[in-house]
Order: structure tokens, then C-alpha cells, then sequence
């Protein structure tokens, strides 16, 4: 029993040690994606390969975030043309209607490839934005997520989505 104890602590002590990557500048797709995250941002995931993901955890600071997660995602997947590019989409849209308690709202005005929506995930209601482009042989996919109610109030969840449009300015341009 002190072996299991010695063991828990040990692990506990060096996950301690793992050093956060704090987001600013970041480089996909060999250089042809390009964005900017506020220092605050938290990077919690990198997949390199195809499809290449970035993860971001945007820090919530209310007690509510404890079994949340506020989150900005960017993904990038080789694509041939157009046609593959409308079968992305498509297909992260199916996924996207599969989830529990999906509803669609109002899409972002003047912007085509974009999908506002909400869903569950481990009983709690979610605010989905997410954006596509299409460039240089790549869909480009951006994901915010954030709790529908979160403790930290309507200053924080305008904060959040000004950040997700923020990346959108970058990669739109």
C-alpha cells in the first residue's frame, strides 16, 4: 500500500514538472498558415502530419471551468480542389449535426463558410463557431468552443468570441 502511495505522489510530482506552451505565433502547413494567439492562450495539443492540428485552451476564470473546457482549434488538411474542399465541410458539418442536443444558429452575416451552433458535450451546453477557408490546396478549419454559461460572465464569453473572430481576421487575410 506505501509502494501505490510513493507511486501516486512520484507521478503527481512530475506531471507537476511538464512545462504549458503558452501560444503567440504560429506556422502551419510548411508557412502558408499563418495566425496569432493572445500569450494567455494555453496550447494543449499539436498534430503534425495531414490533417495538422493546433489546440488552444483559453483560460476561464471562474469556478465553472474546473469541469470545462474553453477552446480554439485550428486544422489544416490537404485538399484537391474545390469539390474536395465542399466534401470537408460537409462532412465536419455531418459530425457536427450527430452531436447531442445539436441546434443550428444564426449564421455570421456575409460569411459563407461559416456555422454558429450549439450542443452537449458530458452534460454541458456548448457555443460552436467554426470557420472554413479554402487556400493553396488547403481546407483550413477554425473551431471555437466555449461553455454556453460559464460563471466567468457575458464580459468573458464576448472576450472569448473577439479572440475566435481575431483568428479569423488572420487567417482570412
Amino acid at each position: 500500500m506505501k509502494f501505490s502511495r510513493y507511486m501516486v505522489v512520484t507521478a503527481l510530482l512530475a506531471l507537476g514538472g511538464i512545462a504549458v506552451a503558452h501560444a503567440d505565433d504560429v506556422s502551419m502547413a510548411s508557412g502558408s498558415v499563418h495566425f496569432t494567439t493572445p500569450a494567455s492562450w494555453v496550447s494543449i495539443m499539436q498534430v503534425d502530419g495531414d490533417p495538422e492540428v493546433r489546440v488552444f485552451q483559453v483560460p476561464d476564470p471562474s469556478p465553472s471551468a474546473s469541469t470545462t473546457l474553453a477552446r480554439i482549434s485550428v486544422t489544416v488538411k490537404q485538399v484537391t480542389d474545390a469539390q474536395a474542399f465542399g466534401d470537408y465541410v460537409n462532412g465536419a458539418m455531418v459530425k457536427a449535426k450527430n452531436m447531442k442536443d445539436y441546434q443550428a444558429s444564426t449564421r455570421p452575416s456575409g460569411e459563407q463558410n461559416s456555422f454558429l451552433y450549439t450542443a452537449s458535450e458530458s452534460g454541458t451546453q456548448y457555443t460552436y463557431t467554426e470557420r472554413y477557408w479554402f487556400r493553396n490546396g488547403h481546407a483550413i478549419q477554425l473551431r471555437c468552443v466555449r461553455p454556453s454559461a460559464s460563471e466567468a460572465g457575458q464580459a468573458w464569453a464576448a472576450n472569448f468570441d473577439k479572440g475566435c473572430s481575431d483568428i479569423a481576421a488572420n487567417l482570412n487575410a
